[in-house]
């Protein structure tokens, strides 16, 4: 007898997955709500802070949105830590060198991802030390140098040959910053130059094949070929470094006198208000508040109109090697 087997609905396995799915949904939303109500929390809290007036501090039924709303905490902000003479000193210092940093990692990882030459496994060393030493083991002989600017002691030897000191001092200037990052070894620019070297590592060879037979050399070939098809990863190098270069507090206060950039005087803006502050302790938060939402202001301009970009250099890039 043949046997006659259940027939099953073929509904049934699609609501039980369904059933099973919705929980998991359920429990992300969670999870990725929890998540951006702790990263949202500070900014929604500095935003509300530095738009209170004196007297919502004082009323207890005033959490986050007060009833009048007022901006002379901005203005004070602006005039305690000379926010525009900042901005400034921002671009020229930190910003440039962050371009130029930009730039040159990608020429050097260029080099170090297609080509083959004595001594690469030495730079390869090199490298992951660029990455694991911090800037703050190395500061001392740094500034050292930077004081009497030599290159192998050359010039200490010609000083101590004929008496005349042909070492400058480059402190206090902007090429205290931008020798770093045009020589490769600037903020964090070990981590650049992996990243450059992950993705020229896959670029086709075919492309470089197909300049070199047209006539291209090793420098057009950089700049008409692998420059413009590292659009992708040059986005998320640029804003790494700007966001570095923007946070970057320890080397303007080693380097620099005066004219420090914004990252200092929002790291100083307790002393600044110890000196100017008129109103008391509660417009002193809201001041902190509105100095730093107008300290994070344009970086956070800059990556909305380029996280769309961003995502997607994340993904084709991996930086996990």
């Amino acid at each position: 007898m043949q046997r006659i087997l259940p027939v099953k609905k073929r509904g049934s396995r699609g609501k039980l997955k369904r059933a099973q799915t919705i929980p998991l949904a359920i429990g992300r939303y969670i999870l990725l709500i929890s998540i951006g109500y702790l990263v949202l929390y500070p900014v929604i809290y500095m935003i509300s802070s530095s738009l209170k007036p004196v007297s919502a501090y004082l009323d207890a039924s005033i959490i986050y949105i007060p009833r009048e709303f007022t901006f002379e905490f901005y203005e004070f902000a602006i005039r305690t830590i000379d926010y525009w003479d900042a901005l400034g000193s921002t671009f020229l210092y930190e910003m440039a060198s962050a371009a130029l940093e930009v730039m040159m990692c990608s020429f050097i990882g260029y080099g170090m991802a297609r080509f083959k030459f004595k001594g690469k496994r030495f730079f390869d060393v090199m490298l992951i030390l660029l990455i694991l030493i911090p800037t703050q083991m190395i500061i001392t002989p740094m500034m050292m140098n930077y004081s009497q600017m030599d290159v192998f002691g050359i010039g200490g030897l010609f000083h101590s040959l004929t008496g005349i000191d042909l070492r400058p001092n480059i402190l206090d200037t902007v090429w205290t910053f931008y020798l770093p990052s045009l020589l490769g070894v600037g903020l964090r620019a070990g981590t650049l130059l992996y990243i450059y070297i992950q993705f020229f590592k896959g670029l086709p060879q075919e492309l470089e094949e197909a300049a070199w037979i047209d006539g291209a050399g090793l420098f057009r070939t950089f700049f008409s070929i692998a420059l413009p098809s590292s659009s992708v990863v040059f986005t998320t190098v640029m804003i790494f470094a700007l966001v570095w270069h923007w946070n970057d507090y320890f080397l303007p206060i080693m380097y620099l006198s005066d004219n420090f950039p914004l990252a200092v005087k929002i790291y100083d803006i307790e002393s600044l208000l110890t000196l100017q502050n008129e109103w008391g302790t509660y417009a002193s938060i809201s001041t902190k508040g509105a100095a730093c939402f107008l300290f994070i202001l344009p970086v956070l301009v800059v990556y909305l109109f380029l996280q769309r970009r961003f995502v997607q250099s994340i993904d084709r890039v991996g930086i996990t090697g």
